[in-house]
C-alpha cells in the first residue's frame, strides 16, 4: 500500500511579468513536494492532451508522483501576477470534470489529502467529498482549502462546504489568507480553534513572514520561519504542506491505524513536525520555481545547522 494518495488539480502557471511557465496546482504541488522527498505518493488529476498536459506530466513523474488519471479535454491554466510582496494574483481557466470511468478512483493509501479547488469547484468537487466520506475509516485524511476567491460564487456557502470537509479530515492546514476570507474580523488562532473544534486532530496556520501556528488539543505550537533570502513565494504553503504530512508520516502518525496517536499528538512532536514543515517551504521560496527540496538536500541544511 502506498503511504500517499493526493486528489486534486494540476495547473499550468503563467507568470505574466515574466513570461515563465510553471507546473501548478495546490494538490499537485503537495504530491511533487511528498515525492521529491521520497515518499511513494500517487495523484488523481485531470491532465489534457496538449502541450500544458505533456509539461505537467513530465514534472510530476519526474518528481516521483505516480499519475493516476487518464488524459482527457483541455488541461487548466492560470495567470499569475506577482505583487510587490511577492505574493501571487491569479485568474483562472480551470475545469474540476467528473471522474471519468467512475465515481472515485480505486487507489488507497495509508493517507488521502485534498483541497483547494478540486474539493469546491462542480461538476468534480462533489466526488472529492463523498471519496473523502467513503475512505473515512480506511485512511487518514489531510485538507488545505487554499481559497480560490476568483472561483467562488456564495461565500456562505463556501464556508459550509469547507467546515464539512474539515468536520471529516484530521489534519487541516490554512493560510492566515484563508482564515481571514473564511471569518472576517476574527483573529487567526480563533478561527483556527473553531475549525479544531470541528473535530480534526490538528489545525496548522501559515502565517508569512511570521511563521506558523498549530494546534492540537491544548497543545499550542508556533515555529518562526527559516531564516533565508526569499527569491519565489510562489508554492510556500504548498511545500509546508507537503513537509507537515512527511513529518506526521515518519512519525508514524498517519494512517487509519495510528489515527488514535494523531489525535494524541504531543506538543514535542508537533513542534518537530511544524519545524520540519517550515524547513520545507523555507528552501522552496529561496529559489525561483516553487521546486521543493529533496531528502538529500533537507539532510545536508539539518547536518549544517547541527555543526553551527
Amino acid at each position: 500500500m502506498r503511504r500517499f494518495l493526493v486528489v486534486g488539480e494540476s495547473i499550468l502557471d503563467v507568470i505574466s511579468d515574466e513570461q515563465r511557465e510553471l507546473p501548478g496546482g495546490s494538490p499537485a504541488n503537495v504530491a511533487v513536494g511528498l515525492g521529491r522527498l521520497g515518499n511513494d505518493v500517487g495523484l488523481w488529476t485531470h491532465l489534457g492532451a496538449d502541450p500544458a498536459g505533456d509539461l505537467l506530466r513530465a514534472h510530476l513523474t519526474g518528481s516521483g508522483v505516480d499519475l493516476l488519471a487518464p488524459i482527457a479535454g483541455v488541461t487548466s491554466r492560470a495567470l499569475a501576477a506577482i505583487q510587490p510582496d511577492g505574493s501571487a494574483r491569479y485568474d483562472f481557466a480551470v475545469e474540476w470534470p467528473r471522474w471519468p470511468g467512475g465515481p472515485a478512483p480505486a487507489e488507497t493509501a495509508r493517507h488521502l489529502h485534498t483541497g483547494s479547488i478540486a474539493a469546491l469547484m462542480a461538476p468534480g468537487g462533489g466526488d472529492v467529498e463523498r471519496l473523502l466520506v467513503d475512505r473515512r475509516d480506511a485512511m487518514t485524511v489531510s485538507y488545505d482549502p487554499n481559497i480560490r476567491p476568483a472561483l467562488i460564487g456564495d461565500p456562505d456557502d463556501c464556508r459550509t462546504r469547507v467546515e464539512s470537509i474539515v468536520a471529516g479530515s484530521d489534519v487541516v492546514k490554512a493560510s492566515d489568507e484563508d482564515l481571514a476570507w473564511l471569518y472576517p474580523g476574527m483573529p487567526a488562532l480563533n478561527a483556527a480553534r473553531h475549525l479544531l473544534a470541528l473535530g480534526p486532530a490538528l489545525v496548522c496556520v501559515t502565517l508569512g513572514a511570521q511563521g506558523a501556528l498549530a494546534i492540537a488539543g491544548e497543545v499550542q505550537v508556533t515555529v518562526p520561519p527559516v531564516a533565508v533570502s526569499v527569491v519565489d513565494t510562489v508554492g510556500a504553503g504548498d511545500a509546508f504542506m507537503s513537509g507537515l504530512l512527511d513529518g506526521l508520516g515518519e512519525r508514524g502518525l498517519l494512517g487509519a491505524a495510528a489515527r488514535p496517536r494523531l489525535h494524541a499528538i504531543t506538543g514535542e512532536d508537533l513542534r518537530a513536525v511544524l519545524s520540519h514543515a517550515a524547513l520545507v517551504a523555507g528552501l522552496t521560496v529561496a529559489r525561483a520555481g516553487a521546486t521543493p527540496p529533496t531528502r538529500a538536500e533537507l539532510m545536508v541544511r539539518n547536518e549544517r545547522a547541527s555543526a553551527t
